[in-house]
């Protein structure tokens, strides 16, 4: 049997960055098209309760558990006590909810909900920020694990941690039983990365997967007009699993030969007015099962 689970972030019904975005779509809509869809686990969205005995039934009618939340980290710029106290706060609620895992991304100089280009004002840590990044998500992850938990680090577009060579620089500069790595295609391909390559050089700490597909002319797009991250969302860079230019047939084989266990989630950010979040969940879910027979 397969130890690999398959989940679905809210991002597709309503979007954490531009709240506009399925502002009109209620959170009971989106957790029941997720059970519709065929999906069994969820992250945290902005309109999920934050009381896990009101979340929990809500998840438990309709056979679904949450798998991951978002932390923004801000080790490079404020004192480690503040992140620590917000790390907890997040860690707790997350254990209560069933979720085993912590996906941290540090905010740090970040550019990505800013009205600037995504390439050109991407940001680049001094060296002692890298130190406090590095030895802060080393604490943090160790806090993780004290309630059974694995940190990961989600690399993304517009912050410090982008490109293949900012991801070596992280988890060779922290301990492998303290952080893993979320791999997110999109968020590579997108950078202009070589996503195999990372997954390959990376597999042994990889413990966390977003599945997001990606519009090779949108990005185009982005960087003749010097979009910002979220004009580039908006206008559709990203997609399901299926639906864009990437080759999912290796990505998953090179998992799968890997003993890889935990969760694959599709998130794939989009205006959910231009692409509807059931129909694109039902695609991706017939994606996968065709292509990654899970």
């Amino acid at each position: 049997m397969t130890k690999i689970k398959l989940a679905i972030a809210p991002i597709g019904w309503t979007n954490d960055d531009l709240p506009e975005l399925g502002g009109e779509i209620p959170f009971e809509q989106c957790v029941s098209e997720m059970a519709l869809a065929g999906f069994t686990g969820s992250e945290v969205g902005n309109k999920y309760p934050k009381d896990p005995a009101i979340l929990n039934p809500h998840l438990r009618r309709r056979g679904l558990t949450i798998c991951n939340a978002w932390f923004s980290s801000f080790l490079t710029t404020r004192p480690y006590e503040e992140v620590e106290a917000a790390f907890i706060k997040h860690r707790d609620f997350l254990y209560d909810v069933g979720a085993r895992v912590i996906g941290a991304a540090e905010q740090g100089h970040s550019i990505q909900g800013k009205d600037e280009p995504i390439f050109d004002a991407k940001p680049e840590f001094t060296n002692e920020e890298w130190n406090r990044l590095t030895e802060g998500l080393n604490k943090l992850g160790r806090l993780a694990a004290n309630k059974g938990m694995k940190l990961t680090y989600h690399h993304h577009m517009g912050t410090g941690v982008q490109t293949a060579a900012e991801i070596d620089r992280l988890m060779e500069n922290t301990d492998p039983k303290l952080l893993g790595l979320l791999y997110d295609t999109g968020h590579l391909v997108f950078s202009g990365e070589d996503h195999i390559a990372v997954l390959k050089k990376w597999i042994k700490r990889i413990r966390h997967v977003h599945l997001k597909d990606m519009r090779p002319v949108v990005r185009e797009q982005a960087v003749i007009e010097k979009w910002s991250f979220l004009q580039a969302v908006k206008n559709g860079v990203f997609t399901v699993p299926g639906d864009g230019s990437i080759d999912f047939k290796p990505i998953f084989s090179t998992l799968k030969k890997a003993k890889y266990e935990g969760w694959w989630v599709v998130e794939a950010e989009q205006d959910p007015a231009k692409a509807n979040p059931l129909e694109y969940a039902i695609k991706a879910r017939g994606y996968i099962k065709k292509v990654g027979k899970v």
